[in-house]
């Protein structure tokens, strides 16, 4: 294992060695104040598919800064798009398990053991709830605790609010083969509950990813969902070759909004998101050749 010795570069020193390397830039200048806010490293992953040799990290002939800067802006904007649509399907989907589950079996049914499959990951839940309940500064979470000495947690509809797409995608996971599980993934349009366990994993880690700023176009994801071949609401008639990019939970993310949010935008800001950035090519995010005329997306 080799000892690492590099030095910092300043700006003029790492667009010198981006130029060595075969980035074209124009606009010198430009590029070193774009590199004092958008850190060298971090769009690494921007260029990493315009090199050639990417073990002496020499570019394709004709690489240009303007075309990463391009992919990153891009990224950037996407990564908001999908946040503002994965926030609406996150809220429908948390407004229902508390309604069903509350309604089946009380206020405090995330404390009953006899609900889930795995008592270690129902205990590993409890204490996720207890730390969001403890940092939480919601002013229903204050005012609950200032008025009620106990039990100790506030009720479902209080305490589920405070929870992230991924703590309730573990609670709903973790849940048994109750008949209110399966009715929170029919009103979602979605016939079966891990057909949902598979979604809201996938969703959940795209959320993340946004939510830390981090790359999303080109990425390889680790948990894709698992697709369903036929669906009671407009869904795709040809599916992603590689279901472990973007485009796979962004359909899904399309499908249940459709169900939360009839009226919404969606395709139409995506369109114009690849209008703006003609370069960008949709195939590295997985999208399939016509995918604005799918069901789905009409």
């Amino acid at each position: 294992m080799q000892h690492f010795s590099k030095p910092a570069l300043s700006l003029s020193q790492q667009v010198a060695q981006l130029k060595a390397r075969g980035l074209l830039i124009d606009d010198e200048t430009a590029a070193e104040q774009f590199l004092r806010n958008v850190s060298y490293y971090r769009l690494a992953g921007y260029w990493w598919p315009l090199q050639a040799d990417k073990v002496n990290h020499i570019f394709k002939l004709g690489s240009r800064f303007d075309t990463v800067v391009d992919i990153y802006n891009f990224d950037s904007s996407l990564r908001l798009l999908l946040f503002g649509a994965i926030e609406r399907v996150e809220i429908g989907f948390r407004t229902r398990l508390i309604f069903e589950l509350s309604l089946g079996y009380g206020a405090w049914w995330f404390e009953d053991a006899n609900l889930f499959k795995d008592s270690r990951l129902f205990r590993e839940n409890l204490q996720l709830i207890d730390n969001e309940l403890a940092r939480s500064k919601e002013v229903f979470i204050q005012e609950h605790k200032n008025k009620y000495a106990n039990p100790a947690r506030p009720p479902a509809w209080k305490t589920i609010e405070t929870l992230s797409l991924g703590h309730l995608s573990k609670l709903y996971n973790n849940l048994n083969n109750l008949p209110e599980k399966k009715r929170i993934a029919q009103s979602l349009g979605i016939p079966k509950p891990h057909f949902l366990e598979s979604w809201l994993q996938a969703v959940s880690l795209l959320r993340n990813l946004c939510a830390h700023h981090s790359r999303v176009w080109n990425k390889n994801l680790p948990k894709p969902p698992q697709l369903i071949p036929r669906l009671p609401e407009p869904w795709l008639t040809q599916f992603p070759t590689g279901a472990n990019k973007v485009y796979a939970p962004l359909c899904c993310i399309k499908y249940m909004l459709n169900v939360v949010s009839p009226i919404n935008d969606l395709t139409l800001r995506l369109n114009d998101l690849f209008q703006l950035y003609p370069n960008i090519d949709p195939q590295a995010l997985g999208f399939v050749d016509g995918w604005a005329n799918e069901p789905l997306w009409r």
